[in-house]
Formats: C-alpha cells, sequence, structure tokens
C-alpha cells in the first residue's frame, strides 16, 4: 500500500505541473508562434491526459477478484501504463517531429520571443519540481539501489512513467530554449524548427523505453530478485520445511501470486502436515503483504 501512495502522490506532482505548463505554454505559442513552444504545450496536455489514464490504472487495480479474473485486475495499470506509452510515443513525439518538419521552410520570424523564454524557464521550474517529487517517492522504496537499477527491476510501471516524463519534458524544455534563442539570435526560425523535432525524437526514445519496461510486465514478468530472494530464505528458514525445491512469483500490479514447492518435514499425519503449510501460509502473507495468492505443493523432488 505505502508503493501505492508513492505513485499517487507521484501522479498528482506531474499533473499539477503539467497542467498549469500546458495552459501557459498554450498561450505563449499563440503569441509568438513558436514551433518549438507549440510542441512543449501539445506535449504537456498529453502528459496531462497520461496521468489521468494512470489514476485510472490504479483505480482499477483495487478492484477486487472476481470470478472471470481470480487473480484480481492488478495488471490494469500495465495495460493504462502501455497505452501512456503509445500516447507519449504518437501524440508527443510523432506531433513534434511532423510540426518541426512542416516549419522547416518557414520565413517568418518568431514574434515576442522573451515571452517564450520566461515561460520556458517558469516551465523548467515546475517540471523540476514535478521530477524532485518523483525522485523523493521512489527514494523512499528503491532502498540501496540506484536510480537506473531501480528502473530496470522496479515493477511499479506508473512511476516509471512518471519518471520518464518528467525527464522528458526537462530536457525537451532544454532543446526547446536552446532553440528560441538560436532562433532570436540568428534570425532564422529554422532553429525553432529543429528544436521541434529533437523535441519531438526524445519523446519518442523515451516512450519506446517506458513500453519495452512495461511490455515484460503487461505479458507477466517474476517479482523482483530481491523479493524473490527474501521469500525464498523466509520459507527456508521455517521448520516445518525441510527444503525448498522450487518457487514461482508473478508480479500482479502491487500483489504478488506464488507458488510453493517444497519437501517438508516428517510429520505423524497428514492432518499436521496441513496445519503446517497452512502456518507457513499464514506467517508468509503477514511477512509479505504483497503476497495475496499462495498455491503450497508439497513434494520430495523438483
Amino acid at each position: 500500500m505505502s508503493h501505492q501512495n508513492a505513485s499517487i502522490k507521484s501522479i498528482i506532482f506531474a499533473l499539477s505541473a503539467n497542467l498549469g505548463i500546458a495552459i501557459t505554454k498554450t498561450i505563449a505559442a499563440i503569441f509568438t508562434g513558436s514551433g518549438s513552444m507549440l510542441a512543449e504545450s501539445i506535449h504537456s496536455f498529453a502528459d496531462c491526459g497520461n496521468q489521468g489514464l494512470l489514476f485510472l490504472g490504479l483505480r482499477t487495480a483495487k478492484k477486487d477478484p472476481d470470478e472471470e479474473h481470480p487473480l484480481g485486475y492488478g495488471k490494469a495499470t500495465y495495460f493504462w501504463s502501455f497505452i501512456v506509452a503509445l500516447m507519449l510515443f504518437s501524440m508527443g513525439g510523432l506531433f513534434s517531429v511532423y510540426e518541426g518538419i512542416h516549419k522547416l521552410n518557414a520565413e517568418e520570424e518568431m514574434s515576442k520571443p522573451l515571452i517564450a523564454i520566461i515561460v520556458l524557464i517558469v516551465s523548467m521550474a515546475l517540471e523540476g519540481a514535478s521530477l524532485f517529487g518523483c525522485v523523493k517517492q521512489i527514494n523512499t522504496i528503491r532502498k540501496d539501489e540506484s536510480i537506473w537499477s531501480w528502473l530496470k527491476n522496479t515493477r511499479q510501471s506508473e512511476l516509471v512513467v512518471v519518471f520518464g516524463e518528467d525527464v522528458a519534458a526537462l530536457f525537451g524544455l532544454l532543446f526547446a530554449i536552446i532553440s528560441v534563442v538560436l532562433a532570436v539570435i540568428t534570425g532564422n526560425p529554422v532553429f525553432d524548427a529543429i528544436g521541434s523535432i529533437g523535441i519531438g525524437v526524445l519523446l519518442i526514445v523515451v516512450s519506446l523505453f517506458v513500453a519495452i519496461k512495461v511490455k515484460g510486465l503487461l505479458i507477466g514478468q517474476s517479482a523482483d530478485e530481491n523479493k524473490r530472494d527474501e521469500i525464498k530464505s523466509f520459507l527456508e528458514s521455517r521448520d516445518e520445511i525441510e527444503e525448498v525445491l522450487n518457487i514461482i512469483t508473478l508480479q500482479l500490479g502491487s500483489q504478488i501470486m506464488l507458488t510453493v514447492k517444497a519437501k517438508m518435514s516428517e510429520t505423524e499425519s497428514a492432518k499436521i502436515l496441513i496445519e503446517n503449510i497452512n502456518d507457513c501460509e499464514k506467517e508468509l502473507k503477514a511477512t509479505f503483504p504483497d503476497v495475496k495468492w499462495i498455491f503450497f505443493e508439497p513434494d520430495d523432488k523438483d
């Protein structure tokens, strides 16, 4: 639950920042005629929609299991995260590239560039605050892992999406400022078009990274390695278990399905064996609250 709270807080930070930024950028794009600014405003509005979809995913994931979905709806977060990656690719990346190519042959100089620069600097401050809030939430759950290692290993797709969006937004704003300044200094609007293309390429790269990351979770990925090791160590420490033969985990949003095959300690009766298995399951769920389902198979070989 604490992991989900971290995701919700990060999404709120991002949504608040992007909504204000999107409106400001749009007004500035109208006054300046900047292609980079228009690309940035579209990007920010798309991000607002993306955060709404991530909220939808988290809300759907909370639904109770039913007959058609006996393992719950946890993977809904992965589905909507993948949709967000597609939107980032199409509405953000491809549109920005198209807008830039369209303006490559433009001869009209940018009007009121100072407005664009001020808006971009303010937007960078807001996006920086959003990224800081996201990293702060990530730090509460990543322990001693580096950010890059956490991004590769985490099963929280929604946080990966927010982090990726914020990083892309900051670098995109930097590209936009550079392109606007160059367009003003040289009097050549082609730099503004190049800036728009650069922003689009950046968004496409980030969206592909997010899509590849979420694809593994959507298909069906285990719990992270540290969690698997902790579960195995816990089982091996139990007196009821002589040997852990095999464990399989499946990450389902914030919850985990676990299957265990173990050689149990000898007992006087089948009833005691069943009680020992039940005790193991009870203590395991108490120790690992995110383990929602356990399928326990006693055996003498793998």
